[in-house]
C-alpha cells in the first residue's frame, strides 16, 4: 500500500512541475544552457519530506490489521486494564458457573436422600461385623437346641422352643416336630441337629435374615440301632431382644 501511495505521490508531483514550466515564458532558440533557472532546492526538499512523509505514515487502508495490532499491546504491556470485550464477558461465564454448580448440588443432595431411604442400603451384614458374628453364633445354637429331641428328656425340646421361638416360629415349630414327638416314646427316638455353615442375608438394626445349613442324624435305639442322617437347608427369620437373638420365623422352601 505504500509503494502504491508512493506512486500517486510522484505522479502528483511531476504533474505540478509539468504545470510551473508550461506557466513559464518560453524560450528563444538561442538560449543556452547557462539562462536555463537553475532547480528550485526548496522544491526538492518539499518532494524528499513528502516522500519521508509517505514512509512515515501508517497504513489506513487495513484498518483490522491496527486493531489486532492494539488488541496485542494491551495484552503484552504490563499495566494495562483488561479490554472492555473481557470485561463484559467474565460476569456471564461466572455466572454460568454459578448456575451449574448449584445444580449439581441440588442432584447430589437428592441422590444421597434416595441412597438413604433405599431399604437395601440399611443392610449392615457386611459392614457391622461384630452384630453380624453375633447373630450367627446365637442363631447357631438356637437351631441345634430347638431341632434336637430326645424320646429320654422331652422336656429339653419344649424348654428350648420357650427360651429361642418368638411369634409365628413357634406354631411352625411344633408343626414340624409333632411326628417326632408322637413316634419319639415308641421308637426311642434321638434327634440331633447341627448347625454347619451360616449366612446372614440381611441386617437391619435388631432384625435379621440367615441361611441355615445343617446336619441331621435321626437314631432309633429300640430293638436295633439305626441310625439316618439327612442334610437340611432353610432360612429363619430373627429378632434381637434385649441381648439375645430369637427366631421369629421359619422358612423351609415348601408351599
Amino acid at each position: 500500500m505504500s509503494t502504491t501511495r508512493h506512486l500517486v505521490n510522484r505522479q502528483r508531483r511531476l504533474a505540478t512541475v509539468a504545470a510551473e514550466r508550461a506557466s513559464a515564458p518560453a524560450r528563444g532558440p538561442a538560449t543556452s544552457a547557462l539562462d536555463e533557472p537553475a532547480p528550485d532546492p526548496s522544491a526538492k526538499d518539499a518532494a524528499a519530506e513528502d516522500e519521508a512523509a509517505d514512509d512515515e505514515a501508517p497504513d489506513d487502508a487495513d484498518p483490522a490489521e491496527g486493531d489486532e495490532k492494539a488488541e496485542v499491546r494491551e495484552k503484552t504491556e504490563p499495566g494495562r486494564t483488561v479490554p472492555s470485550r473481557l470485561r463484559v464477558r467474565l460476569p456471564a461465564v461466572l455466572c454460568a458457573l454459578t448456575v451449574l454448580l448449584g445444580a449439581f448440588a441440588a442432584w447430589a443432595f437428592t441422590s444421597a436422600g434416595s441412597l438413604r431411604d433405599d431399604p437395601s442400603r440399611q443392610n449392615t451384614a457386611l459392614t457391622d461385623i461384630g452384630r453380624t458374628s453375633e447373630v450367627k453364633g446365637q442363631i447357631a445354637d438356637a437351631v441345634g437346641a430347638v431341632f434336637s429331641y430326645n424320646y429320654a428328656s422331652p422336656a429339653n425340646s419344649e424348654e428350648a422352643a420357650r427360651t429361642h421361638l418368638v411369634g409365628k416360629a413357634v406354631q411352625q415349630h411344633k408343626d414340624m416336630l409333632a411326628q417326632v414327638r408322637a413316634q419319639g416314646q415308641k421308637q426311642k427316638l434321638v434327634l440331633t441337629t447341627t448347625v454347619t455353615d451360616s449366612g446372614v442375608e440381611l441386617l437391619d438394626g435388631d432384625r435379621a435374615r440367615l441361611l441355615i445349613f445343617a446336619d441331621q442324624s435321626n437314631t432309633r435305639t429300640g430293638k436295633s440301632d439305626e441310625t439316618t442322617y439327612a442334610a437340611a437347608m432353610f432360612a429363619v427369620d430373627a429378632v434381637r431382644r434385649g441381648d439375645t437373638w430369637r427366631i421369629s420365623a421359619i422358612d423351609t422352601f415348601t408351599r
